[in-house]
């Protein structure tokens, strides 16, 4: 098989073509520009220009964990930063981050950091205070998104004069 891939074993990291690396960076930039976005497997292995199941398989040989795990630790990454800066709920947090789940947010953060996101926020504001106001960052992400900015009840062909 091509670029370093046997069938059913993956490839030894560093042992990928240069071509299957170009390919996996694409797909990887998507994830760390787009991450607070619905992603699903279908949509990033097109950004590489793979199937699902090559890309999963090339993508872990490449960086050492399947494309799901990746997306959700930038995600708790990106999370661990706000809740240090910002003034916000965890539960706003885990939204802005990409997660629909508080729930899982909470135990994949736990798993990742070794502390509940809303202890981890505590000691950090323990520390000293969140210098951003979170209306700031809520007004950023809703300006940044068309999915987060309000609806009008009516078209603006129906609004009477």
């Amino acid at each position: 098989m091509p670029n370093g891939m046997r069938r059913g074993v993956a490839a030894p990291p560093g042992s990928l073509g240069v071509e299957t690396l170009v390919a996996l960076r694409r797909a990887r930039d998507l994830i760390d520009r787009s991450y607070a976005e619905p992603l699903d497997l279908d949509t990033i292995a097109s950004a590489a220009g793979y199937s699902r199941y090559h890309f999963a398989r090339a993508f872990r040989a490449a960086y050492g964990e399947p494309p799901g795990r990746y997306l959700s630790r930038r995600r708790v990454e990106r999370a661990q930063d706000l809740l240090r800066s910002v003034n916000l709920t965890v539960t706003e947090v885990c939204h802005l981050v990409g997660f629909s789940s508080l729930g899982s947010f909470s135990a994949r953060f736990s798993e990742l950091v070794g502390t509940p996101p809303s202890q981890f926020q505590r000691r950090a504001h323990a520390v000293r205070p969140p210098p951003i106001p979170g209306c700031f960052v809520l007004m950023a992400a809703g300006a940044a998104s068309p999915l987060r900015t309000a609806i009008q009840e009516k078209p603006a062909d129906q609004v009477e004069p």
